[in-house]
Parts: structure tokens; C-alpha cells; sequence
């Protein structure tokens, strides 16, 4: 049994910085795979990234590679997305997921934190 609970976001101008972080609970692992999406007004939620727990590496959707980044702190059992060069497409609520990283779906999602990008 997971939670995870977003948090981080807010307003910045195009160009800017925003870094999320996404705090799990409960009976996490190693072997969990986390992950982001977003979900703009009116449009369906879409693919950000994903990473292993344990490791930095991640996959990333084409629409923001070599722009976000994941990274991890063990300790506070946290996860993080690095966004930098924001764009008003970016614009969307963004929610933290996790699964089992044997398992096809994610089925433990976060509550979403809103992003802002304004020009």
C-alpha cells in the first residue's frame, strides 16, 4: 500500500525553472518504478517520465527530452521533476504515479499539483 503526494508547483514565466516533488508512503521499494504525466485543460493526461526508484534513470516523452529531469532522495523517500526552460505548453496539472515495476499499469497516483507557465 502507496501514496504518493505532489507538491512544487505553481507560477513562472517561460523560460523559467520549477522543480516538483513527489513524496511517497508506506511500502515502497526498490523495485518501484515512479513516474510523472500532466494533464492540460480539456486534453487527455499524457506520458512526462519515469525513472526507477533506485536509480536516475529515466525515459522521457519527446515533448520535454533534454528539458526535465528526475532525481531521487532516498532518505526523505522522495522524488523529484527538474523542469527547466518552461514553456506555456507546459502549462498543465502534473501527477506523480508508482507501480510495482513488474506491473503494466501505475495504479497509485497523487492528487496533482498545478503548473503555470505564463509569457
Amino acid at each position: 500500500q502507496v501514496q504518493v503526494v505532489e507538491s512544487g508547483g505553481g507560477l513562472v514565466q517561460a523560460g523559467g525553472s520549477l522543480r516538483l516533488s513527489c513524496a511517497a508512503s508506506g511500502r515502497t521499494s526498490s523495485t518501484y518504478t515512479m513516474a510523472w504525466f500532466r494533464q492540460a485543460p480539456g486534453k487527455e493526461r499524457e506520458f512526462v517520465a519515469q525513472s526507477n526508484w533506485s536509480t536516475s534513470r529515466g525515459y522521457y516523452a519527446d515533448s520535454v527530452k533534454g528539458r526535465f529531469s528526475m532525481s531521487r532522495d532516498n532518505a526523505k523517500n522522495t522524488v523529484y521533476l527538474q523542469m527547466n526552460s518552461l514553456k506555456p505548453e507546459d502549462t498543465a496539472v502534473y501527477y506523480c504515479a508508482a507501480k510495482e515495476s513488474t506491473s503494466a499499469n501505475y495504479n497509485y497516483w497523487g492528487q496533482g499539483t498545478q503548473v503555470t507557465v505564463s509569457s
